[in-house]
C-alpha cells in the first residue's frame, strides 16, 4: 500500500496529531525533502511551546543537515518571529506550530527565503510527494560529503527592534492594555516588544503551556475572549489584545470589552499605512472583509484589491501588486515592510499608536471604520455543496439589481447588502458571510440564504 500524507499535508502547511499521524522520524524526512525542493544551502528553524515541538524541530534540522545544509535554530518563537528571521537572514524557514489547534496537534509552516510562502502550489505538494516516495521505497543516502552545522541564535531582541522601527510609539500617551497570550507564544514575545513603552501591561496567561489549561488559543471563537473582556472592564483598561497560539494573529477588544472586528482593524491599519506612504498604495483584502475596507482605502487615496480567502492568495497579490498592506477577516495582517508576511504584533502596535496618538477612546476611534453589520462566518454541514450553491444562484440571479461573481464560492451583491457562500476544501461544509447597512436587513438576508443552504 502506497504512503498517503494527504490528511497531514494541508493547503498551506503540515498539520496533524502527534504521534498518531506524524512523529520525529517523519519530521526528519520533511527536513530532507524541504532541502531537495527549495535547493537551500542554509535554513532557519523555530518552534512554539507545544511539548512535541522541540523534538520535531530538531528532527527536521537533522534531516536538513544530513544533506550538507547549515541550520540556524532560533528556538522558542512566534510564527512572525520566524518570518522575521527568514526575511532578515534571507533564508528559507520552518516553524513548528499547530497555531490554535489542541495540544495533541503539531505542524510545520514553511517558507522560502524572504518569508515567501510554501503552499500547495509553491512547493508543498512536491515535498509531500517526495516524503511519500521515501516512505514507500526508502530514503536515498545523502550526497553531502560533510553534514551541515546546527547552531543556535536568539532573534527576539532583533525582531522586536524591527517591529518598533516600523511604528512610531515614542510620543503616545500612557495606556493600560490587557494582553491575553492564551498560554501561547505571545507570552514570550510581548514583554520584549512592548518593553520601555508608556504602557501598563496587564498580562493574562503568559505562562508558556502547550496544553492550553485556560482556554483554546483561538481568539476568533467568542468563548475564548470572555476572560479578556471581563478583565478589561475590571481593570478599566484602554483596550485588550488577544493572540492565538503561535501569536501571528491578534484580536482586539475596546475599553468596554466589546470585540473590534478584524475588518475594522484592517481599515484602521490601512489608513495609517497609506498615510505613511504619502497617501497612495495598494491594499489587499479578501472578499469577505467588510465593505468598509475598500471604502476607507479609496477615501485615503489608496487602491483596494480584492482576493480569494487564504493567506497564499493574499501573499501572491501582495507580491504581484507591490501592495503596502493586506488584511483578512481572520485577523491575519500582512505588511510590505515585513516581507509581505503576516504579523499580528505589528498590527497591535499600529492600534496602540493610533489610540495613544489621540485622547479619545478606542470605541470612538474605530467607529469611523465600523460602517456595516456583519453576520460573522456561519458554517452549515451539507451533503451536496455544488447543488446547494446552484440553488442559491437560481434563487438570486433573476432578481433586479443583483450582481453575482465566482471569485471564491458565490458572492451575491445588492446596493444595501452582500453575501458570500463558499465551500470548505476539507469538510462537507458551506461557509456563509453576509453584511448589510443595518441589522434588520442583514438578518433577513442571512436567514433567507441559510434556509436555502439547509433546505
Amino acid at each position: 500500500m502506497s504512503a498517503d500524507l494527504s490528511q497531514l499535508v494541508k493547503a498551506y502547511d503540515v498539520r496533524g496529531v502527534v504521534p498518531d499521524q506524524w512523529d520525529e522520524p517523519l519530521a526528519e524526512l520533511f527536513g530532507a525533502a524541504f532541502i531537495q525542493v527549495t535547493g537551500a544551502d542554509a535554513i532557519v528553524i523555530g518552534h512554539d511551546m507545544r511539548p512535541s515541538s522541540p523534538g520535531l524541530s530538531r528532527a527536521f534540522a537533522r534531516g536538513a543537515a544530513a544533506y550538507g545544509v547549515d541550520v540556524t535554530e532560533i528556538g522558542l518563537c512566534s510564527t512572525d518571529q520566524l518570518y522575521y528571521a527568514s526575511g532578515a537572514f534571507d533564508l528559507p524557514g520552518a516553524m513548528f506550530t499547530a497555531s490554535h489547534n489542541p495540544a495533541q496537534y503539531n505542524g510545520i509552516k514553511m517558507c522560502r527565503a524572504g518569508a515567501a510562502p510554501v503552499g500547495q502550489d509553491t512547493g508543498l505538494t512536491e515535498i509531500r510527494e517526495l516524503v511519500e516516495s521515501w516512505l514507500d521505497s526508502g530514503t536515498p543516502e545523502p550526497q553531502a560529503v560533510t553534514p551541515g552545522t546546527i547552531t543556535r541564535r536568539d532573534t527576539l531582541e532583533d525582531y522586536a527592534a524591527h517591529l518598533r522601527s516600523l511604528v512610531d510609539l515614542t510620543s503616545i500617551r500612557p495606556l493600560k492594555v490587557v494582553v491575553d497570550a492564551g498560554n501561547g507564544m505571545g507570552g514570550h514575545t510581548v514583554p520584549t516588544v512592548l518593553a520601555g513603552l508608556p504602557l501598563t501591561v496587564v498580562p493574562m496567561y503568559f505562562e508558556l503551556d502547550g496544553t492550553f489549561p485556560n482556554h483554546e488559543a483561538n481568539p476568533l471563537d467568542p468563548a475564548n475572549i470572555v476572560d479578556l473582556q471581563k478583565r478589561v472592564r475590571e481593570e478599566n483598561a484602554d483596550l485588550g489584545i488577544a493572540f492565538d497560539g503561535d501569536a501571528d494573529r491578534c484580536f482586539v477588544v475596546d475599553e468596554q470589552g466589546d470585540p473590534v472586528s478584524p475588518s475594522v482593524i484592517t481599515a484602521l491599519v490601512a489608513s495609517r499605512e497609506l498615510a505613511r506612504n504619502g497617501g497612495s498604495g495598494t491594499v489587499i483584502h479578501n472578499l469577505i472583509t467588510s465593505w468598509s475596507v475598500p471604502e476607507v482605502v479609496r477615501e485615503q487615496g489608496g487602491t483596494p484589491v480584492r482576493t480569494r480567502v487564504g493567506h497564499s492568495f493574499i501573499k501572491a497579490e501582495m507580491a504581484r501588486t507591490g501592495a503596502i498592506f493586506g488584511g483578512e477577516h481572520s485577523a491575519h495582517y500582512y505588511f510590505k515592510d515585513f516581507w509581505n508576511a503576516d504579523t499580528g504584533m505589528l498590527a497591535a502596535l499600529h492600534v496602540l499608536a493610533a489610540l495613544g496618538g489621540q485622547n479619545g477612546t478606542l470605541s470612538a476611534l474605530v467607529a469611523q471604520y465600523d460602517r456595516y453589520v456583519g453576520s460573522g462566518e456561519i458554517n452549515s454541514t451539507v451533503d451536496d455543496q455544488t447543488g446547494r450553491l446552484t440553488a442559491i444562484r437560481t434563487a438570486y440571479e433573476a432578481r433586479n439589481g443583483i450582481e453575482l461573481d465566482d471569485l471564491d464560492g458565490l458572492t451575491v451583491k445588492s446596493t444595501d447588502w452582500w453575501f458570500n457562500v463558499r465551500p470548505s476544501n476539507t469538510e462537507p461544509l458551506l461557509r456563509l458571510n453576509a453584511e448589510a447597512r443595518d441589522e434588520k436587513t442583514m438578518r433577513k438576508v442571512r436567514d433567507e440564504v441559510l434556509n436555502i443552504i439547509r433546505d
